[in-house]
């Protein structure tokens, strides 16, 4: 039996001998052009996909650093104010006439203001406070600039009572806040104030100030300037706009101290009222 199957397969090979030989040889060349091209487009979609998943992944993460940028840039900004602004101290500068010039030297600084209320910068040729009777006033306010006086903390690098001046100014063809920090105190004969220029916020095409307080009337209104006053206003509304559309709405600081101006004795930093000499 098993001798006639041997010999019927042998028979068979011998019938059939190419179909025998292409089968071997199609199982040792490997795939078909059709198949390596059904293969790679299929590698193709899955790569479109993953890298246009990868693009929405990055885009997502960069809006989302651009946003915690606008956000940090904001309460940077707001709380400068309600850090130096709100704690603002109504001082009489005491030593202009000591050193001469002082008040002019002053980025922003408004007319020089004796005790008694007058301008004396608008007396015919007394100029700027020459007396020792004359004082100027820390705090100026206009419609878009601002001085007063605050301190630093005792772990900044910039201890002691400083003029605070903030200004917008143009630079790059784009605008700017800039705050402008000077000691507020009397310096050698000779020797300069060590000023500091810091560029608060960029990118602005408003800044706008108004200062609520006591007006000409004797009634509490907003007002645009804030110049030649012995007192502080009780509120500071601060108005941006940002040349990339983002919203800021305003800032509406109160100042801690908004009453008649304080002296300073300039040999012991202590601080008094006018009238309590």
């Amino acid at each position: 039996m098993s001798g006639k199957s041997q010999a019927k397969g042998e028979g068979r090979r011998a019938k059939y001998p190419v179909l025998i030989g292409t089968s071997r040889l199609k199982a040792a060349t490997g795939f078909t052009l059709i198949e390596v091209l059904i293969a790679m487009t299929l590698l193709s979609i899955m790569v479109v996909l993953l890298f246009s998943s990868l693009s929405i992944c990055a885009k997502s993460w960069e809006q989302g650093e651009n946003k915690i940028a606008e956000v940090n840039e904001a309460a940077v900004v707001y709380h400068f104010f309600q850090r130096h602004l709100s704690s603002a101290i109504p001082l009489w500068d005491d030593f202009t006439a000591r050193d001469g010039g002082y008040a002019a030297s002053r980025p922003g600084a408004g007319a020089a203001i004796p005790r008694d209320g007058t301008n004396t910068a608008s007396q015919s040729g007394t100029g700027a406070a020459t007396e020792n009777k004359d004082k100027t006033f820390s705090f100026q306010g206009k419609k878009q600039s601002l001085q007063f006086v605050s301190v630093f903390p005792a772990s900044a690098r910039r201890t002691g009572m400083q003029l605070f001046s903030i200004e917008t100014q143009q630079q790059d063809g784009e605008q700017d806040i800039k705050v402008t920090l000077t000691p507020f105190y009397p310096v050698a004969e000779g020797e300069e104030w060590n000023q500091e220029e810091v560029v608060l916020l960029k990118h602005i095409n408003n800044f706008e100030l108004a200062y609520f307080g006591v007006d000409d009337s004797g009634e509490g209104a907003w007002q645009d300037e804030w110049l030649e006053k012995d007192a502080q206003p009780r509120l500071v509304k601060i108005s941006i706009n940002t040349d990339n559309g983002i919203y800021w709405p305003d800032m509406i600081i109160a100042l801690k101290v908004a009453g008649a101006g304080v002296e300073t004795n300039t040999e012991n930093g202590a601080v008094s009222s006018p009238d309590s000499n």
